[in-house]
């Protein structure tokens, strides 16, 4: 197919998503309203995105994307206790982690890093090929190369972050036999495409693989005007933030708010170009690694993007793992029940220092 005939058909189908878009704005707009008035919000003035940190660094991966990567040290004078470092998901940033780096941060009894994966938060863009999962590996390695290059480690990672370590198991296994001493596993996915389709739209996970090179396309002819779109219909994006993201009715407006800015940061183009890796992830021989790693394995039981069968097909391979469903929750479970899953964390990291 030619390329003006190609753009032709994506004009198209941009144009008619617009003009959705343009007839139910209105619409949605009353939904959002009628959604946050009258919700008790505890988070209102919560200081999302201002946390502090002792260090703050640029680590440039060996294909010359820049990471953005914040170091949190710990002020308790106690013995040396494992570096946590949190891998956060897709269409996310280290924003993820917030009441979990505020909790530990409050403890002081753990050194923290966190980072922005490629083409998230602030790191910058992979300017060649795909965003592939080894590459996210390859990502992770380089960031434990410059910030804990040696001493025990605990990983922590949610969705897409969970799949990034299992990549990083698959690359440098010999992590795990000396320094990785837990692995925290939250909402993540070892492979079961063919079951759930990651959450995506039916029509999508029915016709995926051969959809990918047209939503490839598209976003490289009309990714900014895509973008600028979205930027405009913020309220259909807080909605749907809301459906798929979180479990309870009726969320905090201002953690669903906290969440699609996080989202909204992502530009379409990144997002089309980490679409072939999430569909083609299958790292299950990869948790191999992980068979004497003491873990513990977190999901939401209203998790829509990588349903409860996720992590139970996991905790298949890892038996020995802790499993722990958080009711009424989805997939943004460490902000939606933050408490339940800093109880969680606590506990596990005593186990391992003790």
């Amino acid at each position: 197919m030619s390329t003006r005939r190609r753009a032709g058909i994506v004009g198209a189908v941009v144009g008619l998503a617009a003009a959705g878009i343009a007839t139910g704005i209105a619409v949605e707009r009353a939904v959002v309203r009628r959604s946050k008035r009258g919700v008790s919000d505890p988070y209102v003035d919560e200081p999302f995105d201002r946390l502090p940190y002792d260090e703050s660094l640029v680590v440039t991966t060996a294909d010359g994307t820049d990471i953005h990567v914040e170091v949190v040290e710990p002020t308790a004078a106690e013995g040396a206790k494992p570096t946590l470092v949190f891998v956060h998901g897709f269409c996310l940033d280290m924003g993820t982690f917030h009441f979990q780096r505020s909790a530990l941060t409050a403890r002081g009894e753990y050194r923290m890093v966190f980072y922005d994966q490629p083409g998230h938060g602030r790191s910058g863009r992979m300017e060649t090929g795909e965003y592939e999962l080894p590459a996210l590996g390859e990502t992770l390695h380089a960031v434990l190369s410059e910030t804990v290059p040696d001493g025990p480690l605990i990983l922590v990672g949610h969705s897409m972050g969970g799949m990034t370590i299992m990549a990083f198991a698959e690359l440098y296994p010999e992590f795990f036999e000396d320094r990785v001493k837990g692995c925290v596993l939250i909402a993540t996915s070892g492979g079961l495409i063919d079951e759930t389709r990651l959450g995506l739209p039916a029509l999508i996970g029915r016709v995926g693989g051969p959809l990918l090179p047209l939503v490839n396309s598209a976003t490289r002819l009309t990714g900014p005007t895509i973008d600028r779109a979205r930027v405009a219909a913020t309220d259909l994006a807080w909605l749907l933030t809301r459906r798929y993201g979180f479990g309870e009715s009726r969320p905090s407006p201002s953690l669903v708010s906290y969440v699609e800015k996080m989202n909204s940061r992502t530009s379409v183009d990144t997002v089309a170009r980490y679409l072939r890796t999430l569909y083609t992830h299958a790292r299950y021989p990869a948790l191999a690694a992980l068979e004497r790693t003491p873990t513990v394995i977190i999901v939401g039981d209203k998790d829509m993007i990588t349903p409860v069968a996720h992590s139970e097909e996991i905790l298949r391979h890892l038996p020995d793992a802790e499993f722990v469903k958080v009711n009424d929750s989805g997939h943004v479970v460490m902000l939606e029940h933050a408490d339940e899953v800093n109880a969680t964390l606590t506990t596990f990291l005593e186990k391992i220092s003790a």
